[in-house]
């Protein structure tokens, strides 16, 4: 190979004297601009490894100059946003739950608190549009107007607190059936699923019907009212609309009359401050099930 530079004739540019099958290679040297913009990056990487944390070790990176973290950016941000919403949490916490409501722009702030902090802890069980997951699961739909315990701000609040069958905790609510499976015999049994049935209007009243209403009247009204609506305060659901837990089907009566399931709702006064509890409450209240306070209730306040 000879040490004489050999040009392109077409192009006028330098050969490498490289060649493949008679295809030999241009000298084609970087444009300017991009070689120097090469060196500046070069030349910012260097610096960014020396004012950031970089270069890795034993027991951890480089701190930089700047002694600048993430996790110290996160607290930062974190102890901003604790401080804005504090007075608004200093206000909650000094407010009745039952008076939320007579102060709008801290039960706005509420609602919106509540969202933030059902999304974290709520959206297991109940989704995340507070719709049960699917009917028949056993998971309370939070939208509808259906309430075991009464669904004012109040009853919504109390329930959040004290959990539904917890059994470490005295205050939370309880509501067991018995299981009636070794009680009846199976035509008695199949009478009350026809009355239940009945009283949502899933099945015409028939003899089969009346004679499950009399066992009805004598070991069920106790929980569920003498005419199926449910009683409050024994947590008895209302069997006369089209709202189930466990289904309403033949199948999934039977089910549940003869050995019932019975869900269990943790009690949040342990894992949550009063505040947030306060703002789930709120939020769980505009869904759009939630009930005004009981008149009793509101002439007492």
């Amino acid at each position: 190979m000879s040490d004489q530079k050999r040009i392109d004739e077409a192009t006028g540019t330098d050969l490498v004297g490289h060649e493949w099958d008679g295809i030999e290679e241009l000298n084609t040297p970087l444009p300017r601009w991009w070689l120097w913009t090469f060196i500046a990056t070069i030349i910012w990487a260097i610096g960014y490894t020396i004012i950031y944390p970089a270069w890795p070790g034993l027991t951890g990176a480089t701190p930089g100059t700047l002694g600048w973290t993430s996790r110290g950016q996160l607290q930062s941000e974190m102890a901003a946003a604790q401080a804005k919403r504090g007075p608004m949490l200093a206000a909650l916490a000094a407010t009745p739950v039952e008076q939320l409501g007579a102060r709008p722009e801290l039960l706005s702030a509420a609602i919106e608190g509540g969202k933030a902090a059902f999304k974290v802890h709520c959206v297991q069980c109940h989704g995340s549009g507070a719709d049960g997951i699917r009917p028949g699961s056993g998971y309370p739909n939070l939208n509808d107007d259906d309430w075991l315990w009464g669904g004012d701000l109040t009853a919504i609040h109390f329930t959040l607190t004290h959990g539904i069958r917890n059994p470490d905790h005295a205050e939370t609510r309880i509501a067991d059936m018995p299981a009636y499976g070794g009680m009846f015999a199976a035509a008695e049994m199949d009478a009350v699923v026809a009355h239940v049935r009945s009283l949502s209007g899933q099945v015409k009243p028939n003899a089969r019907s009346q004679a499950g209403a009399a066992l009805f009247a004598a070991n069920c009204v106790q929980c569920h009212g003498p005419d199926g609506k449910g009683v409050r305060a024994m947590g008895g659901p209302n069997l006369t609309d089209d709202i189930w837990l466990y289904g309403s089907d033949e199948a999934s009566i039977r089910a549940q009359i003869s050995k019932p399931r019975m869900g269990v709702m943790p009690r949040w006064n342990d894992k949550l401050d009063p505040a947030t509890i306060k703002m789930l409450a709120a939020y769980v209240h505009s869904l759009g099930g939630g009930e005004v306070a009981p008149a009793v209730a509101a002439a007492a306040q």
